[in-house]
């Protein structure tokens, strides 16, 4: 084996084993911090301040996005439940374009890849844009363009399940309650039972009575496990575009990536967005990936273009988005995250390029 060869091999592998410790660290420690800022604020606390706010919550709405970690087809089940809701439309729309692009973990990730100022730039892009759609989109009357069917309410039923993923017969969980227990001292019976968080376990006191207690799981520790959770959905993702990125970091030469996405070529911007949404590259696997391209010369206006596009939309997404809007309000949609992402490019390059 050549010189050269090991050469880059060894330069492959240092830069895998930097990106994968320092991406897996913060991924876990971000996602944990905001699962403790969502045990305050839920879903349905969400919902509630939109719903009330109606046409006055765009910033609201934008920063509420900002701390639910929602991909790009995630956020569409949330959409359906604040049409439900009656949220405002405008408000609504600045939440579909806002909850994945101000992703906690895209911003750390930003800050630790390519700095605050970057982060900055990309979290003031993403916002001023989000919230500037979404009230032109409602003074245009763009909600005419939503499916009637996508305000009906689906049957709900028990908020709850069995360990089969089956709705449980009884009320929710949150209306549990330790049955009273009486003078008698109790046993501990084999038979056990969980639901949701808690555990509820059945014993039999020394009158043969059957209790009932609850025991609550440590918030923390319910956190943690929703963490652990999320990090191995996502480390598939992380994983790939630590690998690639370190490939194309060790193997692939800089003047070739200077030469087709270098800041001197115009249409490199352009196409670096339109291919973000195709692909849907997570952001998780995006950002490591486009931290190597840029160390071998890529420009960080073609990189942003590419990351919001990725992030912002995808194919996926736009076919989700078919059972709730009609083909006008798609074509808004793909419009405003292609335009995003093309003026964040150009407007970084003309600012810092």
């Amino acid at each position: 084996m050549s010189p050269e060869i090991i050469t880059m091999i060894k330069e492959a592998a240092d830069m895998f084993v930097f990106l994968a410790a320092e991406l897996t660290i913060l991924f876990l420690v971000v996602s944990y911090l905001v699962g403790i800022l969502q045990e305050f604020l839920t879903p349905e606390k969400i919902q509630s301040i939109l719903s009330s706010r109606k046409g006055k919550g765009y910033v609201i709405a934008a920063l509420l996005g900002a701390i639910t970690p929602f991909c790009s087809c995630s956020t569409i089940p949330f959409l359906k439940g604040l049409l439900r809701a009656r949220a405002g439309f405008g408000p609504m729309m600045v939440f579909l374009f806002g909850s994945p692009l101000l992703n906690p973990v895209i911003i750390g990730l930003f800050v630790v890849t390519f700095g605050v100022k970057v982060a900055v730039f990309y979290f003031l892009v993403a916002m001023v844009v989000s919230v500037t759609a979404g009230f032109v989109l409602e003074k245009l009357g763009f909600e005419r363009y939503v499916r009637k069917e996508a305000y009906e309410t689906a049957d709900s039923g028990s908020s709850c399940g069995t360990s089969c993923g089956e709705a449980a017969p009884a009320s929710s969980c949150d209306d549990a309650k330790p049955a009273a227990v009486s003078s008698c001292a109790t046993k501990s019976a084999p038979a056990t039972t969980s639901c949701c968080d808690s555990s509820a376990s059945v014993e039999v006191n020394a009158c043969g009575e059957a209790v009932l207690t609850v025991k609550e799981e440590s918030r923390w520790i319910r956190v943690w496990r929703a963490t652990w959770k999320d990090f191995k959905q996502v480390f598939p993702y992380l994983l790939a575009g630590i690998l690639l990125g370190s490939f194309i970091y060790g193997f692939i030469p800089t003047d070739m990536i200077a030469k087709y996405a270098g800041a001197a070529n115009w249409y490199a911007i352009p196409v670096a967005a339109v291919i973000g949404i195709p692909l849907y590259i997570r952001a998780e696997a995006v950002i490591p990936l486009s931290a190597a391209l840029v160390q071998k010369g890529m420009a960080l206006g073609s990189v942003m273009a590419l990351i919001i596009g990725s992030a912002g939309a995808s194919l996926t997404e736009v076919i989700l988005l078919k059972s709730i809007f009609k083909n006008q309000m798609i074509a808004a949609f793909l419009t405003v995250i292609l335009g995003m992402a093309i003026g964040a490019g150009y407007l970084y390059t003309y600012l810092f390029g």
